[in-house]
Order: C-alpha cells, then sequence, then structure tokens
C-alpha cells in the first residue's frame, strides 16, 4: 500500500514538474516573440515621437488588452500621450529677400538659433552701419587668425559683436565669411540660450558675391525670423490588474531605443547611421514587464494591486516616467513600492549576475531579499537614484527596486540585436522578482526610506561633481536643479531643487551637455562661482570642488 501511495505522490509531482517546465517554455518564446518584435528594424530603433516608437506602443497596448489588463491611461484608454521638446526650428514663414531675391534657408542664409522673432524692411549697405539698418561682418579675419586655435569660440566672438552692435543701434547682424577656411557655422536646433535684441543672419558666399560686391551700393533687404519650439509626443502604455486592493505595485520599463542615433546619444562610431534596435535595452525589460503582469495577473497574489507601465522618453532623459509621476493616472500615495525592468536580457549563463539597485530605499527590502541566493549572484546597489525610470518613484518618496544584469559592449549601438538576449536567463529574473512581489504581498505598504544619489549619466567620467541632479526635461536655459545629494557641495553652498544653474565661472552654459563640459574644466580643489535662478532672482554662490 505504501508503495503504491508513493508511485501516486511521485507522479503527481512528475505530472506537476512537467507542467511548470511547459509553463516556463510558454514564458520564454512569450519573451522571445515581444522582444523579436520590439527589436526589429521595421521598428526604426523606437526613438520617442517616431512612427517607430508608435508602433512599438500598439503591441505593447494590443498585448495588455489580450492579457486583460484594464486601460489606465488617458481618457479610458491605456496610452498616456507626453511632449518631448525636440530643440528649435526655422519656420516656413521666415525669409530673407535681397533684391527680389528670396534666399533659400541653410543653402543661402540660415538665422542663429539666438536670434530673436523680428522682422524688416529696409534698405542697406555693407560699408554702412547707420543706426535702425542692419549691420555686416566679414569673419574672414576671425577664421583666418584663430585656426590654429582650438579654444577660441567664433560663436562667442560673433554674439559679442552682435550685443555691441545692437547697442549702437542695429537692427540686424548679417554674417558672411570671404575666406576660403571652413568655419563650420550652422543652425544649432538643440542650443538652449536666451536670445540676443537683435536677428544675427548668416549669408552664404554666392549671394554676398552677387548682391554685396560692391560694398557700397545699397541693396533692398526684406527679413523675417520666426524660429519656433519643435515638438514630438510620446506615450506612454499603462494597464491595470485591479484586485480591489488598499495599495498598487507598479512595475515598469522603458520602450523607446535611439531610433537611428539623432539625439546623439549613441555610442556607435560609424559613419553610416545604422537602426539602433535596442533588443537587451529596452526591449527585454519590457517584455518581462509583461510576462510579469500576465503571471500576476493568473495568481492568487491579490493582496495589492498592479500598474504595468511601459514608459517611453527614458532615453533623453526620463521624459515619460516624469510625467507620470507629475500626472499620474492612479493615487500615488496608495503607491506600494515601484519595480523597473531596465536591460534584463544578457545574463551571464558562468556568472548568472543580477543587479539590483534601491535596497536601500526600504528596510524591508533588507528582510525580504537574501543576500545569498540559490540561482544568482545578487549585487546591490542602495541608491533609489540612476540613469533610469525607478528615479522618478523615488523622488515622490516611493520604495524602488531596479534589475539589471549588467552592461557589454553592444549597449548603445545597433549591434543589440534581438538573438543576443538570454531568453532562459530571462525568464529566471521574472520568476525571481515573482516571488520577491510574493513575500511582499504578505505585509502592507513598505516603509520608505531616503538614501544617496548617483550621477544619471553613467557613461560620464567627472573629476568633480556639484552634487546635483539635473532635470532632463527641463526645455529653458541652464540647468534646473531636479534634486540634491545629502552631504555633497551643492547642498552645502545652499542651493535648492528647482534652481537654474546658469554659469560656473566664466563658463556660461544652456543645457546639460553644456554644464558637463563646464564641469570637466574643474579639478578638485579648484574655486568655482555658481551662477542661479531661483524664481526671478539670481543668486550666485561659491563652492570649492
Amino acid at each position: 500500500m505504501k508503495s503504491i501511495l508513493w508511485v501516486l505522490v511521485f507522479a503527481v509531482e512528475l505530472a506537476s514538474a512537467q507542467k511548470l517546465k511547459k509553463a516556463d517554455k510558454a514564458v520564454i518564446d512569450n519573451l522571445q516573440q515581444h522582444v523579436t518584435f520590439l527589436a526589429d528594424d521595421k521598428l526604426e530603433g523606437r526613438r520617442t515621437g517616431t512612427k517607430g516608437e508608435k508602433l512599438a506602443a500598439e503591441y505593447i497596448r494590443s498585448t495588455f488588452e489580450s492579457a486583460g489588463f484594464t486601460p489606465k491611461g488617458e481618457n479610458g484608454s491605456y496610452l498616456q500621450a507626453f511632449e518631448v521638446n525636440d530643440g528649435k526650428e526655422v519656420s516656413k514663414i521666415s525669409h530673407l529677400i535681397i533684391n527680389d531675391h528670396d534666399l533659400k534657408l541653410n543653402e543661402e542664409y540660415f538665422p542663429f538659433s539666438f536670434s530673436p522673432n523680428q522682422g524688416f524692411e529696409t534698405t542697406a549697405s555693407v560699408a554702412l552701419h547707420e543706426s535702425g539698418n542692419p549691420w555686416f561682418l566679414d569673419i574672414k579675419e576671425l577664421v583666418e587668425s584663430n585656426k590654429t586655435n582650438p579654444h577660441f569660440d567664433l560663436v562667442g566672438a560673433i554674439k559679442t559683436q552682435a550685443a555691441d552692435a545692437a547697442k549702437k543701434g542695429a537692427n540686424a547682424f548679417f554674417i558672411y565669411n570671404s575666406s576660403e577656411l571652413e568655419d563650420g557655422l550652422k543652425f544649432e536646433p538643440r542650443e538652449k540660450v536666451t536670445p540676443l535684441a537683435i536677428p544675427v543672419i548668416y549669408i552664404a558666399k554666392k549671394p554676398v558675391e552677387t548682391h554685396f560686391k560692391d560694398e557700397t551700393a545699397s541693396a533692398d533687404i526684406k527679413l523675417k525670423v520666426d524660429i519656433q519650439e519643435k515638438k514630438r509626443t510620446g506615450n506612454n502604455v499603462i494597464g491595470f490588474i485591479n484586485n480591489n486592493a488598499a495599495n498598487t505595485i507598479i512595475i515598469g520599463a522603458h520602450y523607446d531605443h535611439l531610433g537611428y542615433g539623432e539625439d546623439h546619444n549613441s555610442l556607435f562610431t560609424g559613419n553610416t547611421p545604422a537602426v539602433h534596435n535596442g533588443a537587451d535595452d529596452n526591449a527585454s525589460g519590457t517584455a518581462a514587464m509583461i510576462e510579469l503582469g500576465k503571471l500576476l495577473k493568473a495568481s492568487k497574489v491579490k493582496t495589492n494591486n498592479y500598474l504595468l507601465i511601459a514608459f517611453s522618453g527614458e532615453e533623453l532623459g526620463l521624459f515619460g516616467s516624469k510625467y507620470f509621476t507629475e500626472h499620474p493616472t492612479i493615487d500615488l500615495s496608495k503607491v506600494n513600492y515601484m519595480v523597473n525592468l531596465d536591460m534584463v536580457g544578457r545574463l551571464k549563463d558562468s556568472t548568472r549576475g543580477l543587479n539590483i539597485g534601491g535596497y536601500g530605499t526600504s528596510p524591508a527590502w533588507g528582510e525580504l531579499i537574501t543576500p545569498a541566493d540559490k540561482y544568482f549572484k545578487l549585487k546591490f546597489d542602495s541608491s533609489g537614484t540612476g540613469p533610469s525610470d525607478h528615479t522618478s518613484f523615488y523622488r515622490k518618496d516611493v520604495p524602488v527596486l531596479f534589475f539589471f544584469t549588467g552592461i557589454h559592449s553592444d549597449y548603445h549601438k545597433p549591434s543589440d540585436d534581438a538573438d543576443k538576449v538570454n531568453y532562459p536567463g530571462e525568464l529566471q529574473v521574472v520568476k525571481y522578482i515573482y516571488a520577491l512581489i510574493e513575500k511582499t504581498n504578505k505585509r502592507g505598504k513598505l516603509p520608505f526610506s531616503r538614501t544617496r544619489e548617483v550621477q544619471m549619466n553613467t557613461s560620464a567620467s567627472f573629476k568633480v561633481t556639484l552634487g546635483i541632479m539635473p532635470d532632463y526635461t527641463f526645455t529653458g536655459a541652464g540647468v534646473r536643479v531636479d534634486g540634491i545629494s545629502e552631504g555633497k557641495i551643492a547642498q552645502k553652498a545652499g542651493l535648492k531643487a528647482g534652481d537654474v544653474i546658469t554659469q560656473l565661472n566664466d563658463y556660461k552654459f544652456g543645457d546639460v551637455q553644456g554644464y558637463m563640459q563646464a564641469l570637466n574644466k574643474f579639478n578638485k580643489g579648484d574655486a568655482a562661482k555658481v551662477k542661479v535662478k531661483r524664481g526671478s532672482e539670481e543668486l550666485n554662490f561659491d563652492v570649492i570642488f
């Protein structure tokens, strides 16, 4: 009798094991299907605001709907739209007409991006500098005398002379170059600067030779400058699993990537633009989020609700997650914690290393997560901030966990393709997170703890730091402070979140990239004066790096 019972028990266990293996295989197949679709060339790298991003959003929306997730975007849909500033563009109503010849924009002329939107009709000559008329500057001498000076700022010199001309009554400043040396000047769509008082216009050689060969001769000039902000629209995709619970766990992953590298965030060094498919970054995280949601939907783990969010705009600076936390579609005070999956598709079978960030954002994590795991070799980072979407939730006092299988040689390159993803390894990551969520469901709302803050840009190497987190979504001139690191220079000096930093010593900058370039000019021990706009005030802070 005992032997019969043993056989029956063994048969049940064997059937259960076979069923589990079958379920695991189904998840692996689904992960591969999701990543293969999202990382296909036809999506052209899923750059935020493009057709490829919209195709990806529609795929995720359809998958959410098939899985039975309730729409939790805007207006009863799965989507939550947000705007991304794409720099500036010269509108079609802009024109420069000289002696009835309508010059071609970008071929025969262009306005500098720091030009104000103005227009006029007048008669003027190159030789005369009269009040109320445009002034002309041949930059030949500037270009030739500084051809071996790598530190010379040609644009800065032009701005200085244009500002001086404006003070003396000029209503525009026209630039041309009669030198055989190239000047490299062009309209800079991403430059964030305060407009000068008058338009500054570059005219190419051919129209100058045609209309201004005689510098004393007058020419009829009609100018209209209209520079507008260029916008594109991204979409978060949001689904909800409603268990009628008091609190909600958010599971997120960004689905956008780099397109062809147009936003200058690629590490590709080739000359021909190529599609960046982003299979690991972050089709893998998106796929894992979808499959984790489906497992939770089918489970008995019901003491929390679940909100699944596929973010866009992460590669541009956490646009989508920041927008969601500023415009939440659920009550953020009822959020238990947030799990972020970013690049979970390259688990190495030899080392099985799994990085977990946000470990210090709740004392509960130390109690729930065992450092010694039977499958993974875990590596912990206590910080709640970093270069991914969990940062946006940490800033709203939400405990977070960030899962990541590590950087690899294909990161931010066209070679990050679907066939390089370790799908069985990704399954293990999904199962690990599922088991952890299962543990937390035995508890109530987890307490939140503040942690140290880290730099957003993991690829940058700085000799010094102010200890601020930049707001990458800020569209004004300067760098708006999104957060201040505890005990760092900025906090000690008195800077606050919301301040806009515009200058370090003599180094002025209009955006985060300019700020980083300025920061790299300082060494440890250097003194600096930090110029800041705080509301309508302009403040100066003295710091020592």
